[in-house]
């Protein structure tokens, strides 16, 4: 059976890829990632804070030796908590190259429209064969308005684009009002592929101490229903490949994600809790569910459960929601 996908312009034997994570850190564990079967490898993210701070001493035009600003960029890491400087990523791109063969996919991730940007061209020299872009901002400004991020987004796209040879995916946050029409217009811009969803890290409250806490939890399956939603809107409707990133935890999850519309899986969160080796397992529950529905190619079955065809898509969910509440009772 054919299990083969596209993505990114990329012919993979499957489509489980890893997503960026701390495997990324080490050649030797990008390594592990290949030999288990993964089909592409997402590199951890180059920050943009990172690159301002390397090339100008400054993190959001703030100057890292300006008292003034001592207590705002107290809240970012120390340089030497990253795992490489800028130049130091760039390099590590360039040796994990040199070790795989799969696709090597670097990421930049930032706020704004400024000149970090052009550190992509480093790493499009570096061999990456790809970038996600991961655009990230929890927006406080209460003057900023919903369309100025939206066309700050497409911008950006659109200004690597012009510069760069290599594929582009941006990964993308669901918390926008109209996400259908941001996919459109990112589309439009030129992104060769779409990444459901930037996982909205939120931190906690120490009711001892007062403060927040940051925490990090891996994902679970219950994360997939949103990505299902958006995958099975776009599907067909968007040009850019579309992965999913976030619940995919089972083989179950993967399938369903495929019959939505997804090109792509990343796994991460799987790959932390059962090593890489999982990944064989994920692509065996999927030929395992392939031939029991007698399917020889995994494209035949690609966005089965999409609304691709379905007439009036808004209908369809605003049905499926009240349906949903409806389904509720009381005893």
């Amino acid at each position: 059976m054919d299990t083969s996908t596209s993505y990114l312009g990329f012919r993979l034997p499957h489509p489980f890829i890893a997503g960026a994570s701390p495997f990324g850190y080490h050649v030797d564990s990008v390594k592990r990632l290949e030999d288990a079967g993964c089909a592409a490898v997402v590199l951890h993210s180059l920050f943009e804070e990172q690159i301002t701070l390397a090339r100008e001493g400054r993190i959001a035009h703030m100057d890292a030796f300006e008292p003034e600003f001592a207590d705002r960029l107290a809240y970012f890491p120390p340089v030497q908590d990253y795992a490489f400087t800028p130049g130091g990523y760039a390099a590590h791109v360039s040796a994990v190259k040199r070790a795989v063969r799969i696709p090597v996919i670097a990421s930049l991730n930032g706020r704004t429209t400024e000149a970090w940007l052009r550190y992509a061209i480093v790493i499009e020299q570096a061999g990456a064969d790809a970038l996600e872009l991961n655009i990230y901002e929890v927006v406080t400004d209460l003057d900023v308005e919903g369309m100025a991020i939206e066309h700050r987004l497409w911008d950006v796209v659109r200004e690597l684009k012009r510069v760069l040879k290599i594929p582009i995916a941006v990964k993308l946050s669901p918390f926008f009002l109209a996400f259908g029409n941001v996919a459109r217009q990112l589309d439009l811009a030129g992104a060769d592929g779409l990444v459901m969803f930037n996982r909205f890290y939120q931190p906690d409250i120490d009711v001892r101490t007062l403060e927040a806490v940051p925490r990090v939890e891996l994902s679970t399956s219950a994360e997939l229903l949103l990505r299902l939603r958006w995958l099975a809107i776009l599907h067909g409707r968007v040009r850019p490949s579309l992965a999913v990133s976030g619940g995919v935890a089972t083989p179950n999850d993967g399938i369903k994600a495929i019959l939505a519309g997804a090109d792509a899986l990343q796994m991460v969160s799987a790959l932390l809790r059962h090593g890489p080796a999982y990944v064989a397992a994920m692509r065996r529950g999927l030929e395992d569910w392939m031939e029991w529905n007698k399917v020889t190619r995994l494209d035949e079955v690609r966005g089965r459960s999409s609304l691709e065809l379905t007439r009036d898509p808004g209908a369809f969910e605003r049905a499926n929601y009240i349906r949903t509440l409806q389904s509720w009772t009381v005893r």
